[in-house]
């Protein structure tokens, strides 16, 4: 091992560290490693910078445009509560009718909004009908993750692969190619959830925040649940550090934090990314801090005040369905002869997209770049620089040379075997683009030297990367039911791990099967 894969193993591992610590936002931490490995000469700054303008990373930010647009035109909230049982029902039948359409809907809709939109709308709908909301919260995140796998546009990492493989000179993947084999993870992910997640989940958390609504209710104050966002302030700092009433003008009246419930004594809690804070608010806080990224969700048990016309919900769905319809059809080779001089993908009809939406404002145009995440798409533009480094020091065939090795007895079977558990436990330690990047390059590297066809690793990398269910740290929809769902971090072990499991089954079965080695 020579100098440049001993600093590359050091930074990464470093890096590891860092982003499990979680004091820092991880699109921070990865762009520290990437300046390292720029002083170290292990790349250029074109290199640094090339992530910078990749197409799939540009593409994850134009459809947190086109999501945000979808979520603020109100047709989400319509639809959601169509499906809810209004009358007496079994969770089960709930789940039936909740689940499997929810799941489509994330496939082409980034989990978050999805999430967003949802969680309050279910959690308020489960009180009314007398069910513990415990039993929808988790599943509707899951759900989302499993929707998410099956078109190339469900989950940022889905995307981010993509670019990767185009960077390294290889077809990208089709809108729904990886659906061939997301498609049989969801159902049989969506089957595992109606069978056992009764019976794993817990009955009651104690999440309901309107049980003492009135109880010491200050003058005309209602109650308001705010999910705390990673650009919160008071991340890390106690509630006494932090003074949240001078900031926000609203009472802490209860923390909720890891399945445990603080009412006494909170200047001694410490605010952590994903706590919910159940307060005392007028009637401003939401519109106020509604479209502030400092807060994941807010929620008062209201429906919106004023609902967005008709004309703009159907004008939201019909420029979805068009982006969709436009980047499947221009897949097709008539189409890519028709229009030789235009590349007719994902990224030409989101571009279009987005545009409409801003000019007919379906969105506000104004404040766009609120509805951006910048640090995730930092942390991508950083993948790209990291697995470049990987493959510039040679680290990346050295760990896959320990890999052929490992597995060499046992065949291909076991080498996509090995490729998933490490991406997998590296997206449940730290973050999903994060593990992507770190697995993405090895994969490649073991194709190489087998000489055999990468695709089958770069498929098992985007499965194993979005099959984030067994810690709510990997994917921010975990954070988020975890916080107005009171769940404790083993709930997530208990109704996750077989689901990891049988996302591992699955892919290590069909993915060799459908892309030959």
């Amino acid at each position: 091992m020579n100098f440049e894969m001993l600093f590359v193993l050091l930074a990464l591992a470093g890096m590891v560290a860092a982003l499990i610590w979680d004091q820092m936002r991880p699109g921070m931490i990865l762009l520290t490693v990437v300046v390292l490995f720029l002083c170290a000469g292990i790349l250029t700054p074109k290199e640094m910078l090339e992530g910078f303008s990749n197409k799939g990373m540009i593409t994850v930010g134009l459809l947190f445009l086109v999501s945000e647009g979808v979520r603020q035109s109100g047709a989400l909230g319509q639809l959601i509560k169509r499906l809810l049982p209004q009358k007496k029902t079994t969770i089960f039948k709930a789940q039936a009718r909740m689940l499997p359409p929810i799941a489509f809907i994330s496939a082409f809709l980034n989990n978050t909004p999805v999430v967003v939109i949802f969680a309050p709308i279910i959690k308020r709908w489960a009180e009314s009908v007398k069910l513990p909301a415990t039993k929808f919260l988790i599943p509707l995140s899951f759900v989302t993750i499993l929707g998410g796998i099956c078109t190339l546009i469900g989950t940022s990492t889905n995307l981010v692969v993509h670019g990767m493989v185009l960077e390294a000179g290889y077809e990208g993947f089709t809108m729904f190619e990886l659906g061939k084999v997301g498609i049989f993870i969801a159902i049989a992910g969506i089957i595992y959830l109606f069978v056992f997640s009764n019976k794993l989940l817990p009955d009651s958390r104690n999440s309901n925040a309107s049980e003492d609504n009135e109880e010491g209710q200050p003058g005309n104050l209602h109650i308001v649940e705010a999910v705390l966002g990673s650009r919160f302030p008071g991340i890390n700092k106690t509630l006494g550090e932090f003074n949240f009433t001078r900031h926000y003008g609203a009472i802490v009246k209860e923390v909720k934090s890891g399945g445990e419930r603080y009412t006494t004594n909170l200047d001694s809690v410490k605010l952590n990314e994903g706590d919910t804070l159940v307060l005392w608010a007028d009637e401003t806080f939401i519109p106020t801090w509604g479209e502030s990224s400092v807060f994941l969700l807010l929620a008062n048990g209201n429906d919106e005040v004023n609902p967005a016309p008709n004309r703009k919900k159907w004008l939201a769905l019909g420029l979805l369905v068009f982006m969709i319809t436009g980047a499947t059809l221009g897949e097709l080779p008539f189409m890519q002869e028709m229009f030789s001089d235009v590349k007719l993908d994902m990224f030409f009809f989101v571009c279009i997209t987005t545009i409409i939406m801003a000019w007919t404002k379906i969105f506000p145009p104004k404040k766009y770049t609120k509805y951006i995440s910048w640090d995730i798409l930092i942390t991508i533009a950083c993948a790209f620089a990291i697995s470049k480094a990987m493959e510039n020091s040679g680290f990346a065939d050295l760990t896959a040379r320990y890999i052929i090795d490992m597995a060499d007895s046992l065949g291909p079977y076991a080498l996509i075997a090995v490729i998933f558990i490490i991406t997998n436990v590296f997206t449940e330690l730290i973050t999903n683009n994060a593990a992507a990047a770190l697995s993405f390059p090895i994969g490649l590297s073991v194709a190489t030297q087998l000489g055999v066809s990468p695709m089958p690793f770069f498929v098992v990398t985007c499965m194993a990367a979005s099959a984030s269910f067994s810690s709510p740290i990997g994917y921010q929809t975990n954070l988020i039911v975890q916080g107005i769902g009171g769940y404790k971090f083993t709930d997530f072990v208990k109704v996750g791990l077989p689901l990891n499991i049988i996302a591992f089954l699955i892919s290590v079965f069909m993915i060799p099967m459908i892309w030959k080695f």
